[in-house]
């Protein structure tokens, strides 16, 4: 009996210990890809800030050099946050984050074959070699810029569409509550003359034979009470609320 209370209180404990172990290195791993992302981060805001200052403080081979990796980080960051924040809400747009990713492939192998040339000692060599660089630089930072500004002009179109529904909506709405002034002197006059009266009559007369009078009743609008509200316009069309799905396109 004392032994299988021990084996149990054993087992528990390394259960206990294999559970802290896990949690550890669980939280070890999220703190180490925490510190990477800032660390990368860090790095790309000093390689930024020290290209533009090349671009800017240097003049001729290098400053163009300089110019061209600037560029280049700057159009495919910004494209690729634009798709990441836009793919959430659009499905559409997964089939253009995989074409930015083979596109970034391309950009990668340029950014590194420009920091290989920064490094080339022949400035003669490297001049000769701007041209093919800037050519490469400009295909692919137009590349990106087009998958971009068709993703903003996209989710613009849809935002604009939502806007004129909702504008649409709210007119109708206002309509409908204010639908007691459509009512007009001739559309009160003839539902007052069509609700008690016989035909040749004067308006306002009892039915004969005392039958209004025995009755009680009175003809509605005489006697200066107001006429009843008219029902809400049956042309009344509803909209829904929520937003429409943007549709899966592949244009």
């Amino acid at each position: 009996m004392e032994a299988a209370i021990i084996t149990i209180m054993a087992l528990l404990f390394l259960s206990f210990v294999a559970l802290g172990v896990y949690v550890t290195v669980k939280a070890v791993k999220a703190t180490k890809r925490g510190v990477d992302r800032t660390i990368d981060q860090a790095r790309r805001t000093v390689e930024d800030t020290t290209l533009r200052a090349k671009s800017f403080g240097q003049a001729g081979t290098a400053g163009e050099l300089a110019r061209l990796r600037l560029s280049l980080r700057t159009s495919m960051r910004a494209t690729q946050e634009a798709l990441q924040a836009g793919v959430g809400e659009d499905a559409s747009l997964k089939e253009s984050l995989e074409l930015f990713h083979r596109l970034s492939a391309h950009g990668l192998e340029l950014d590194e074959d420009l920091k290989r040339i920064e490094r080339e000692p022949d400035r003669a060599w490297v001049t000769g070699q701007l041209p093919e660089l800037t050519a490469r630089t400009e295909r692919i930072t137009s590349s990106a810029d087009a998958l971009r500004r068709a993703a903003r002009e996209r989710a613009l179109r849809f935002a604009e569409d939502d806007l004129s529904s909702l504008s649409a909506q709210i007119d109708v709405e206002a309509g409908a509550l204010r639908h007691w002034t459509t009512a007009g002197p001739e559309t009160t006059s003839g539902t007052a003359g069509t609700s008690g009266t016989v035909p040749g009559t004067a308006s306002g007369s009892s039915v004969p034979g005392g039958q209004g009078a025995a009755s009680g009743s009175s003809v509605p609008g005489a006697g200066g009470e107001p006429s009843a509200i008219t029902a809400p316009d049956p042309r009344l069309t509803s909209y829904p609320w929520e937003k429409s799905a943007r549709p899966e396109t592949t244009t």
